[in-house]
């Protein structure tokens, strides 16, 4: 069940995890680059921050962003700051998301964000915990995926699961972790293929933050996941 009040929580919460680490960085370290490739550590948390405002447009009824290159630009524009002027945008951005959603009663609307994608207004704050919990881990600051809290490694399984089921690019799949819950996933074509590991390993490569050398197959190749 979808709890809005309680991610909110989680999100103030995380983000506060965030910033706290980020804080012990410098100008050098946030120059450098992060786990995404391509990206900074500047890169980072510059989509964060405009995440944040992303959202709140998303919650008062505009499009989520201009277009994709206008979002890749503001990113790319606000990449090379320094740590306070990330940190302070990061903190102004996330509160004022934070403020918007604790104020706001059409949690039962449908909303669209980007490339189309359709959702419930109560899943946004899920879907801003997830920003935010991954993206400390793509920091490369010393919070890996087995830090991340083991509620949150259950729900975004599920979540990325879910995502994942019907996709004509995936063949059923199933995710047979060896210290957790078995799920299904993928589409209904081709050969099915039952992927195991641990269940930290198997949210790592279905969140695109593992290449999968830690997981096994059943003798079929692990499959290739469409980017996120």
């Amino acid at each position: 069940m979808i709890d809005h009040e309680r991610d909110l929580r989680a999100v103030r919460e995380a983000t506060d995890r965030l910033l706290t680490a980020a804080d012990a960085l410098d100008n050098a370290a946030v120059a450098q680059a992060s786990r995404l490739p391509g990206w900074t550590r500047g890169h980072v948390l510059a989509h964060l921050a405009r995440n944040s405002d992303a959202l709140v447009n998303v919650l008062e009824g505009r499009p989520m962003y201009v277009d994709a290159a206008q979002r890749d630009a503001d990113i790319e524009r606000d990449a090379h700051r320094s740590l306070a002027d990330h940190l302070g945008d990061v903190t102004e951005t996330s509160d004022r998301f934070l403020s918007y959603a604790a104020g706001n009663a059409d949690w039962n609307r449908t909303v669209t964000l980007r490339n189309g994608v359709t959702d419930t207004a109560a899943r946004l704050p899920f879907r801003r915990l997830i920003e935010v919990e991954l993206h400390h881990v793509d920091l490369g600051i010393g919070y890996g995926l087995a830090d991340l809290p083991a509620s949150f490694r259950e729900r975004e399984t599920d979540f990325l699961a879910e995502r994942f089921t019907g996709h004509p690019d995936v063949p059923p799949v199933t995710l047979a972790p060896v210290d957790g819950r078995a799920r299904t996933t993928g589409g209904r074509e081709g050969t099915p293929v039952t992927v195991s590991g641990t269940a930290t390993a198997l949210l790592g490569w279905l969140a695109g933050r593992g290449d999968g050398s830690e997981l096994k197959t059943d003798g079929a190749p692990l499959p290739a996941l469409p980017p996120l």
